[in-house]
This record gives C-alpha cells, structure tokens and sequence, in this order.
C-alpha cells in the first residue's frame, strides 16, 4: 500500500508547536477514546500548526476547533481522529473522496493512512492554501479540485470511502451515488447545535446501513463555489 510518509524535516516544531506539545495531544485524544494506533501514530507526527495562521500556531495542539478564514474551521483534532478510526476501522480503503478540504489537515492525515485521496474543496483561496501545504509536505498520492462538493467527483468514481467535513440537514444523494458497494461513508449530519456523526456501510448488493457515532459540531455544508 502506498501512502505518503511525513518526513522528520517537516515535522519540527519549537515550544508550543514541539513534538512534546503533540505528544500531549495524543495523550488526551487516547484518554478521550481514540484507540486506533494508526491514527494516534499520524496526529502525533504530523504539524498542525502548519495547517493554521501562524498568529495562532501557538494553540495547534490543543484540543479544539480553530479558524482559518472564510467562516471555517480546522476541525478539532479528535474529531478529525475519530472520523479516520471510523473510515478505517474495518478494512482500509483504497480510494477515499473527501468532501471539503478546509486548511488540508483532514486529507493529510488520511494521506498518511490511505493509498489515495480526492478532495474537493468549494472556497477557492482555502484550496490554494491547502495545495501550498501539501506541496511543503510532499504529499503525492492526493488529488484536489475546485468545485461544487456536494456534487461530489463523479469522473473519479466510484470511491471505497467518502468523508464529508461539513454538516448538511442530509448527505446529497450524489455522494451515495458515488460509493462502491462494500464502501463507508463518515458524515456529520443535522442543523447547527444538533448535529450527530454518522457512518453509512453499502453492502455488496447495494443497500445502506447507518450507524450513530455521536454528536459533533461542524460548519454547515454550503453548494456553489467561491
């Protein structure tokens, strides 16, 4: 399987943004239930605060959801955790779609687990940040594009997992369409203040299967580009 390997020059940090400060991280995403090796393994080498305005590199390990501009986030860091385990915990797939790429943090750490990514992101200058930092990172096995996401990438599919990174009241039908039969879908769904995160299973012959992994909070998925 290749994946892409974060290499020690990128990792380096300084003080708060030390291996320590992510080792601290770890600590309590495992104490708050993350049980997957794998992804404790990535969230501990890879730089957040790479992926976040430098006037707030200092809080890159902390436990919670930051800005990055445009009205959106960078997820919390067991959020992120929680919806890798949950993509991954049965088989590890081959192709993953990620709906809404946002500062690029969610889709390097599935770079680091999986052998390909797609992510689609709908906020343009979000896209070009994200792309410089895939580029510093030597990212290879992942592919971005500026679009609709809710439409998804259908010249791409079909896709093993899909992962959504914004709440919509449902997941578009258009992204169902583009799973394959045995895929998993990780999908925050509901309106603000009462959202819960969902992982829909396709079995081989086609039918869905839903599964509540509790609440969470995300920015709403929006259609359109900017």
């Amino acid at each position: 399987m290749k994946t892409h390997a974060i290499s020690d020059h990128a990792i380096r940090g300084e003080g708060l943004t030390s291996q320590r400060a992510r080792d601290r991280l770890v600590a309590t995403l495992r104490e708050e239930g993350i049980a997957d090796r794998r992804v404790l393994e990535v969230i501990r080498r890879l730089p957040r605060h790479l992926f976040i305005d430098e006037a707030l590199a200092s809080r890159a390990y902390e436990n919670t959801a930051l800005p990055i501009g445009h009205g959106q986030t960078i997820s919390q860091p067991w959020v992120v955790a929680r919806m890798t385990e949950a993509l991954i915990e049965h088989t590890v797939p081959q192709r993953v779609l990620e709906i809404g790429t946002g500062s690029g943090y969610q889709a390097a750490v599935l770079a680091a687990l999986v052998p390909q990514i797609h992510t689609v992101e709908r906020i343009e200058a979000l896209l070009r940040s994200a792309r410089r930092r895939f580029r510093q990172l030597g990212i290879g096995n992942l592919r971005s594009r500026h679009d609709d996401g809710q439409l998804g990438w259908p010249d791409e599919a079909p896709f093993d997992a899909i992962i959504l990174t914004a709440a919509g009241e449902g997941v578009p039908r258009e992204l169902f369409d583009q799973l394959a039969p045995g895929g998993v879908l990780v999908a925050p769904v509901g309106p603000s203040g009462a959202q819960t995160l969902f992982r829909y299973t396709r079995s081989a012959q086609g039918a869905l299967a839903s599964e509540d992994l509790g609440a969470v909070s995300f920015v709403p998925l929006l259609g359109g580009l900017v």
